[in-house]
């Protein structure tokens, strides 16, 4: 089997923190002792002053040295988390370090990525077209929502989710190598917002529609929106073994044409259940040049709309029983037979809800409401205290609406613009403020906790904060001590670069009495919306090389086109021609190919190297062919030598002290 990364033997940075917390200037400066340096002593006066020095020559304050003290990492020491973000508009996803912000990888998902070859091998641009669209291959993507696996509610560290709001797509990551490996298009939808989801040990990966449409997308005239136009809520099923997605066993329940926002699982006494926030109940669809209002405004005249509950594990029986439709390839629960087997409930909530977060021990679900300054706090067991009661009225669609009042915990004031909640390992809640600009801080209640659902304080963020993320915030137990902000606008916070500015991701200390900005990072891809943030050690299985020469790294198997040294061969069938290359420092081999134009190219390289990181690359110039090949990996790429020519190809990663002489020809003849 391939290399697998352990955790490292490191410095414990957390002891420096504790030390550092709280330390000004010179209690800092002071507090550093004497240090060894090589074969004699530095003595702290010497340190001291260096520190002076420094702090006055770059106009540092005590407090931001002691945020760069608690974001540093030495060079060759880990971080102690990382978060998978969302890459926006790239298509992709960004792996970066917690504290040190360091960007990590970004792991190509949605859109051709040519450092990677993805997109630009065969298999990988078979994997891009799992997610085609009316048979057309797409290239861009918009994600939004990374979700970690998990068991038994914790994040277990072997794949992560990633959906793209912009063609109701999912991608899944294997993170033994961090890599696509699957791409599906959601049948029924044609754009998502609430994905991806899972449920606790990943039975499904929740995917909800983001705006109506009528099923498949197929036309309907836009007068008839509140006839031909509808939602969905989809659960893909999860082959864990395969690693891949389960089509044939995943569904979708059928919705009002409202629209759905952000998801979150139960679990612990809401295990089986999964909660939505659903807006546009108004079902504005915009003016047409009538005299509609825009959908802006349309779409915020209510005072409530409604938390979609849905149980899915019944859900999931009913499919099972024969009672959905097949709907464009894949089975839908009709709403009228979701209502008749009482699995599908609306509950009131404040206008323009964004955010629907569970607690830690499952009992509660948090709501935010953009338009309403308060995180309302639905009881789980009240809810379904009123569904035993029949305290529920339907609403057009004949969905019931559960009453408000019977269902609602309590309701805290935090400031303007309450979007998502994350929680800490200390019984307290995190939400965004987005109109406000900053971070709410807030106990939660319950039974047996005393001063619950309060205000404790807030920090200001720069500026117009969306999504939050605490380490391990949404899962049964987290970890609390970081917490990153995710903020839509960075004005003046970064060098000017033209007026398309980054966004701002920022580090909080949530580890004192009060929360402390540690750090400013620019995000320079996209428009990232969602971060979870996962314990390394979690990561245990990550692989440094393939498991042996010649791997197929999208199946995860030997590969059939496996090539050794000396197995190197061109073969022709007429106008197909077929080359098995293979790759190892300082050689590419064969360094000399010939062909006629006109023919059918199919190579195969194959990295026949096992050591860490001696990775090759392989360009060919005029040919739009660029691809990476790993420690051990084999991967194909075709094209048609319609071009007569001169083409030098070579290794584009700098392996060796003769990485310019890894090159050889491709001559085209006319």
């Amino acid at each position: 089997m391939g290399t697998v990364v352990k955790s490292k033997e490191r410095v414990s940075r957390r002891t420096m923190m504790k030390g550092a917390a709280g330390a000004g200037a010179t209690g800092l400066a002071v507090g550093v002792g004497t240090r060894m340096n090589g074969g004699g002593e530095v003595k702290a006066s010497a340190l001291q002053s260096s520190v002076e020095e420094i702090a006055e020559a770059r106009g540092l304050t005590p407090d931001d040295i002691t945020a760069a003290l608690k974001t540093y990492v030495p060079s060759g020491v880990h971080d102690d988390f990382l978060i998978f973000s969302s890459g926006g508009q790239s298509g992709q996803v960004l792996v970066i370090g917690v504290p040190s912000m360091r960007l990590l990888k970004v792991i190509a998902v949605f859109a051709p990525e040519p450092w990677q070859g993805f997109g630009f091998s065969n298999d990988t641009w078979d994997v891009l077209a799992g997610g085609e669209v009316d048979g057309k291959v797409l290239t861009c993507g918009d994600t939004h929502h990374p979700g970690l696996s998990e068991t038994e509610g914790q994040y277990d560290g072997q794949f992560l989710f990633i959906n793209d709001k912009a063609n109701a797509r999912i991608g899944v990551i294997d993170l033994r190598d961090f890599e696509t490996k699957q791409i599906v298009k959601n049948p029924h939808i044609i754009s998502n917002h609430g994905g991806t989801f899972v449920t606790p040990n990943t039975e499904y990966i929740i995917d909800g529609s983001q705006y109506a449409a009528p099923h498949a997308w197929q036309y309907a005239p836009i007068e008839n929106y509140a006839d031909e136009y509808r939602g969905a809520m989809t659960f893909w099923k999860f082959d864990r073994d395969a690693g891949r997605i389960a089509q044939d066993q995943s569904f979708s329940v059928e919705l009002p044409p409202y629209w759905n926002d952000l998801a979150d699982a139960g679990k612990g006494p809401s295990m089986g259940w999964m909660f939505s926030n659903t807006f546009n109940t108004e079902l504005s669809y915009g003016s047409g040049g009538g005299d509609a209002p825009p959908v802006e405004v349309g779409a915020s005249q209510r005072d409530m709309d409604y938390l979609t509950v849905i149980n899915w594990e019944k859900a999931a029986e009913v499919v099972a029983a024969g009672r959905a439709e097949e709907v464009n390839g894949m089975p839908m629960i009709p709403m009228g037979v979701a209502v008749e087997e009482g699995l599908l409930w609306f509950v009131p909530e404040p206008k323009s809800p964004h955010g629907a977060d569970v607690t830690p021990d499952g009992k509660y679900i948090v709501v935010s409401g953009k338009l309403d300054p308060h995180v309302t706090i639905y009881s789980f067991e009240k809810i379904q205290q009123a569904i035993a009661d029949g305290k529920y009225e339907p609403d057009a669609y004949g969905v019931p609406v559960l009453d408000f009042e019977a269902c609602m915990e309590a309701q805290v004031e935090l400031g303007l613009g309450p979007l998502h909640t994350q929680f800490d390992d200390q019984g307290l809640a995190y939400t965004s403020l987005f109109l406000d600009s900053g971070i709410a801080r807030w106990k939660v209640g319950g039974e047996g906790v005393d001063d619950g659902w309060k205000l404790i304080d807030m920090i200001p963020m720069q500026f117009n904060t969306g999504h939050i993320c605490v380490a391990e915030g949404d899962t049964v137990s987290p970890a609390g001590q970081y917490l990153i902000g995710m903020n839509k606008w960075a004005l003046d916070r970064f060098h000017p670069v033209g007026p398309l500015l980054p966004q701002n991701f920022q580090l909080v200390d949530i580890t004192g009495d009060q929360m402390q900005l540690l750090y400013d990072m620019p995000i320079g891809i996209g428009e990232p919306h969602y971060v979870q943030m996962i314990k390394s050690e979690r990561l245990e299985n990550i692989w440094e090389v393939y498991p042996e020469v010649g791997w197929d790294t999208i199946n995860q198997a030997p590969s059939e086109f496996a090539t050794q040294i000396g197995q190197e061969r061109i073969e022709r069938d007429g106008e197909n021609v077929t080359i098995y290359m293979t790759t190892i420092r300082s050689t590419i081999r064969p360094d000399y190919i010939e062909l006629q134009k006109g023919d059918k190219v199919t190579l195969h390289l194959t990295n026949v190297e096992l050591a860490h990181d001696a990775t090759h690359g392989f360009t060919m110039p005029g040919q739009d062919i660029n691809l990476s090949i790993e420690p051990g990996e084999t991967t194909t790429v075709s094209w048609v030598a319609d071009t007569a020519g001169t083409y030098p190809y070579y290794c584009t990663e700098f392996c060796s002290a003769l990485h310019l002489e890894m090159m050889g020809y491709l001559l085209v003849t006319p």
